[in-house]
């Protein structure tokens, strides 16, 4: 009997030549595990894309509102843009999906650009105006870090911006894929949350700091964002029209400040001397303390004053703002207003003393640069970086201390270096500047020179990195920082003062929210103090504080206010 063929022997052998039989089921095994990675990994990039597009939707903008409980809320627009994507098309839900992305990133880098503002300036950052402060950032990176630094810190930025952007677009797509994938559940998912939301919205509840559980916050801030840029566009009509407004263009000089004839005026900006320097906080003791001493410093040679507040346009920086509002009685709060108001002819305090025949100097060591704006302030004679004469080792950027700045004014326009008449001058000082890491003391004014004495002390600075991880030791240095401008600029007028000076001494503005805490007052004390006492007499109606403190209920006026009242005080208008 012949036997039937094997036929499993005779069935072609479809292995590799060189594969032994015996490693088929782990080769099956690694394509299982390969395609296990692939879905967990699949999973963990959607887990990581939904955690940033949640947290760029959840994130405040502002530091104080950040925390576990910001992110723990249900966001309005997270379900509407799973309801419109879905219903479209592959190709428009793709690109609509990016977009989506892109504006997304782009709100997110505005939050983390307000939360900087809030920190430093107290309020958010301005689509239109406040561009150029990006540019006095660099300037101030490369005074205290160099220019590698600086372009450094530029370069960093910018490839953040583009990686967030990129990653935000990239999240969408990823997202919106899931969600079509996924369709019947996300359907349901997103009816049951969209109920879960105007029932908590309906309740009000809250996740403070963050805020309502029910989220909407970035539609809002955007919403906030285009009415800013549209209040922002239509800003210039209005301010030229307040600009064209000006009360002392046509008052004869002969008219003006005839109450300070033969006077020495000087206008003293103490950089950060803000409200909270003197009332309510932790270091405002030690502060009153100095202002108590320098007044008695100056009550010895027979001076007197009378204190006030005023509010500041700015807070924590943006000291031109504030010297231009103080200057021009307008308000200037943002850099479209600076540049148009240095456009025009409006009468400022230095250019009304001018017109009445006063020498006006500006003794300003933190210009860097020409300064067109000279000639619409009305100076006769700038003291900048180049030409103050500073030899010594400057205390971070270009901060010369105060003393200095006194005594440059001192030995090149008054005394024996006076040439005829009285000299109305603008004394911007930096000592009180942040980071308050580099701090002056006094030295004999014999002493002072061309600056180099001051070196010393400049090299015996603590690193910014060391002072600002912590903010008590930042306090304390701030409050130093005061303390010895108030005592430098007490000790200049009893020194070299008379019965012919006259000086106004003010803050520019409050210190930065890492002094003051947030959401603080924008107030700052103003000072007027004289020898002769027909000067204070001229102010008696104004209810200020007899000394250097104000009192907490002495009169609040906005800082563009002074310069209508000083002018009126002093001058003989018919």
């Amino acid at each position: 009997m012949r036997r039937a063929p094997d036929l499993d022997a005779l069935a072609p052998d479809t292995r590799a030549p060189d594969t032994p039989a015996a490693e088929t089921p782990a080769v099956a095994d690694d394509q299982v595990v390969r395609r296990r990675l692939r879905t967990v990994g699949g999973w963990a990039l959607t887990l990581a894309a939904a955690a940033l597009v949640l947290g760029a939707l959840l994130s405040p903008n502002q530091v104080s509102s950040l925390g576990p409980a910001a992110f723990l809320r249900l966001p309005l627009e997270a379900l509407i843009a799973v309801a419109v994507l879905r219903l479209l098309p592959r190709r428009p839900r793709t690109v609509l999906a990016a977009v989506l992305g892109v504006l997304l990133g782009v709100l997110l880098i505005v939050k983390l650009v307000d939360m900087g503002f809030y920190q430093t300036l107290s309020r958010s950052f301005d689509l239109v105006l406040d561009w150029p402060f990006f540019g006095d950032a660099y300037n101030f990176v490369k005074g205290n870090a160099g220019t590698a630094a600086a372009w450094g810190a530029i370069a960093g930025v910018l490839l953040l911006a583009v990686a967030v952007l990129a990653a935000m677009a990239a999240s969408m797509i990823r997202l919106t894929g899931f969600v079509v994938r996924h369709d019947r559940a996300s359907v349901r998912t997103v009816a049951v949350l969209t109920v879960i939301w105007v029932l908590i919205a309906g309740t009000g509840l809250r996740a403070d700091p963050g805020g309502p559980v029910a989220a909407w916050s970035t539609a809002r801030m955007a919403a906030d964002k285009v009415r800013q840029v549209n209040e922002g566009l239509a800003d210039s009509r209005e301010f030229a029209e307040l600009a064209a407004n000006d009360a002392f263009r046509d008052v004869p000089p002969e008219q003006l400040l005839t109450g300070l004839r033969g006077k020495d005026v000087f206008v003293t900006f103490i950089e950060s001397y803000g409200r909270t320097a003197v009332e309510g906080y932790d270091y405002t003791a030690a502060v009153t303390a100095a202002l108590d001493a320098g007044q008695e410093r100056l009550s010895a040679q027979g001076f007197d004053a009378r204190s006030g507040w005023l509010t500041s346009p700015t807070a924590g920086g943006g000291s031109w703002l504030a010297h231009s509002t103080f200057q021009s009685g307008l308000w200037i709060e943002n850099q479209e207003r600076y540049r148009n108001l240095v456009s025009t002819e409006h009468t400022t305090l230095t250019g009304a003393f001018q017109r009445a025949d006063w020498r006006t100097v500006g003794v300003m060591p933190a210009l860097t640069y020409a300064w067109p704006e000279q000639h619409f302030y009305g100076f006769d004679q700038v003291y900048d970086s180049e030409t103050i004469g500073y030899e010594g080792e400057h205390f971070t950027w270009v901060v010369v201390p105060d003393q200095f700045s006194y005594s440059v004014l001192q030995r090149r326009e008054l005394g024996d270096a006076r040439r005829g008449g009285p000299v109305m001058a603008e004394i911007d000082t930096l000592s009180s500047h942040t980071p308050w890491t580099k701090l002056p003391t006094m030295v004999d004014w014999d002493a002072v020179g061309d600056g180099t004495i001051f070196t010393p002390q400049a090299r015996a600075g603590v690193p910014t990195r060391e002072l600002w991880s912590n903010s008590d030791r930042v306090r304390a240095a701030y409050r130093q920082s005061i303390e010895y401008s108030i005592e430098a600029l007490t000790s200049w007028i009893s020194t070299y003062g008379d019965e012919n000076t006259v000086l106004v001494f003010l803050g520019d503005h409050q210190p930065a929210p890492i002094i003051t805490g947030e959401n603080a007052t924008r107030d700052v004390p103003i000072t007027v103090v004289a020898k002769d006492p027909a000067v204070l007499d001229r102010i008696s109606s104004w209810g200020w504080t007899p000394g250097l403190t104000p009192a907490p209920d002495a009169p609040v006026w906005r800082m563009d206010a002074f310069r209508d009242r000083f002018l009126t005080a002093f001058s003989d208008l018919q």
